[in-house]
């Protein structure tokens, strides 16, 4: 199946080609590009409401989804050969044989690892490995097994992304971008921006993590967080583990969806 890549910036394009449909009645008073503050004033009013248009925007679900989407986070730094990168293939190979799409963020590494398994599974009639990138400094190439790409110049839409696209997280080991990526999925589920969504922390780093959480934030007289938010992370210790826990809820959502 032919890569296919979709960059966000194309919509910054089709905006600047758009013409208004209607004016108001009263006309606006003009501000000189002399006037800093005026300026500046202008530009945070604008900002604003194109956050509020993208905000209503992603409000739009669709009545039913075609395909049961899994994000799997994890180090853009472990190597083909390391048993890491071999179990997190072979995972996401046991989820795409069950239907599952597999999301990464497209690049090496475990990113990879996962997108490679999927692909071996894939089927010719749809896309099931897809890798949401962001621009770095260091730039790093798509993975060759991501099937659909989408380019990102911030982590801000990228992980808004992941949140709009997934059905599931599974996090493997991974360093500081799994960590913003995995506490932001911890948070949302936290305050109820996202509901009914499996995240399976695997491996000991992350149940330390959860017990460090624990510790810090439950203290007696000084809570921080409630015992149900260190709940919301499923903590496994193998690959399989995480495998059983997606097949229960991937067979709830089809049951949902067939109803």
């Amino acid at each position: 199946m032919a890569k296919q890549t979709i960059d966000t910036r194309s919509i910054q394009k089709a905006e600047n080609t758009m013409t208004p449909t209607e004016t108001s009645t009263h006309a606006p008073n003009t501000v000189s590009l002399a006037d800093e503050e005026g300026v500046k004033r202008i530009l945070v009013e604008t900002i604003f409401s194109l956050w509020n248009t993208v905000n209503n925007l992603s409000r739009l679900r669709p009545s039913k989804r075609e395909r049961y989407r899994v994000t799997i986070f994890g180090s853009a730094r472990t190597q083909p050969g390391h048993w890491v990168y071999d179990e997190v293939k072979r995972m996401a190979g046991e989820l795409a044989a069950m239907g599952c799409d597999i999301v990464t963020g497209g690049g090496p590494g475990l990113m990879q690892a996962a997108n490679e398994g999927a692909a071996e599974h894939n089927a010719s009639d749809r896309i099931q490995s897809v890798g949401i990138r962001v621009q770095l400094p260091f730039e790093q190439e798509v993975n060759p097994f991501v099937e659909q790409a989408f380019e990102h110049q911030t982590f801000f839409t990228r992980l808004q992304h992941f949140v709009l696209l997934s059905d599931a997280f599974i996090v493997a080991p991974g360093g500081i971008g799994t960590v913003l990526e995995s506490t932001m999925i911890w948070q949302l589920l936290q305050v109820r921006h996202m509901n009914d969504i499996p995240l399976v922390f695997t491996g000991p780093m992350w149940r330390e993590l959860v017990d460090w959480a624990r510790r810090y934030m439950l203290r007696p007289g000084f809570e921080l967080a409630s015992a149900e938010d260190m709940a919301i992370p499923q903590c496994v210790d193998t690959a399989d583990e995480a495998i059983a826990i997606i097949r229960e809820h991937n067979a709830q959502w089809q049951l949902r969806q067939g109803a």
